[in-house]
């Protein structure tokens, strides 16, 4: 167990480095000498894990998706804003999520399939809004797929703009702002009276989904430290006389 924590962690670490270093070089100027070194393991390590870089960079991409963690709420319309405005914060905070976005929106190169992560964040987002309109949160005329591929274009196209101006210091807002006049053609008025689009929330629901992970993270440690201790008296019995 101890080996297979170290390898995810190593993982992990490979991943954030090249992710650092995709979001400021690009993909076609990224190198693998400048990602061990912000890693710092050895080129095996990562080649263990890796075995190309463009199979390091499809990585990057396919974790921003499993990243976002959205915390269930009553209303379904609403995890869908909660996933765009976590997105959205972390675009400034998150060395993974902006390697991740410069490589899925990044133009020039043709050594990168992109399909992929386009593809799973349309998927993503098109659960949630298959689940909302079951629900009865959305209007019945909605092409759910079609309305999920808008709001990734328009997303990628939000991100853009604010790189570009504010080097994403106002995507939160402009996220919001998106919502605001989007959300009244999509979802049922009785919902959409209800749904938090304020651009502070995911600052507030990273916070907490930081919290319960460093929580969970105590807890494994705490059982981890407990399995020890009765393996270590269990060992000291069968060495008794």
């Amino acid at each position: 167990m101890a080996r297979q924590d170290r390898a995810i962690r190593t993982r992990r670490m490979i991943l954030e480095a090249a992710a650092s270093v995709f979001d400021e070089c690009g993909f076609d100027r990224a190198t693998i000498a400048e990602i061990l070194s912000r890693a710092g393991v050895t080129k095996g390590a990562l080649y263990f894990h890796f075995p190309s870089k463009e199979e390091l960079a499809l990585a990057v991409l396919h974790e921003q998706v499993m990243d976002i963690a959205v915390r269930p709420q009553q209303i379904k319309l609403q995890e869908f804003v909660d996933a765009g405005q976590i997105l959205a914060y972390r675009l400034r905070h998150d060395a993974l999520q902006r390697g991740a976005a410069r490589l899925a929106i990044e133009q020039g190169s043709n050594r990168l399939d992109r399909r992929q992560s386009m593809s799973a964040w349309t998927t993503f987002v098109e659960g949630l809004l298959k689940e909302a309109k079951a629900r009865g949160e959305m209007l019945e005329s909605v092409n759910v797929r079609d309305t999920a591929e808008l709001f990734v274009g328009a997303f990628a196209g939000l991100q853009m703009m604010s790189k570009a101006l504010t080097d994403q210091n106002d995507l939160c807002h402009r996220l919001a702002v998106f919502f605001e006049h989007s959300l009244p053609t999509i979802a049922a008025p009785a919902v959409l009276a209800k749904l938090r689009l304020d651009p502070e929330r995911g600052e507030q629901l990273d916070a907490e989904h930081r919290r319960l992970r460093e929580a969970e993270g105590a807890a494994r440690a705490d059982d981890a430290g407990g399995a020890r201790s009765a393996a270590a008296r269990v060992a000291l019995l069968d060495a008794a006389p």
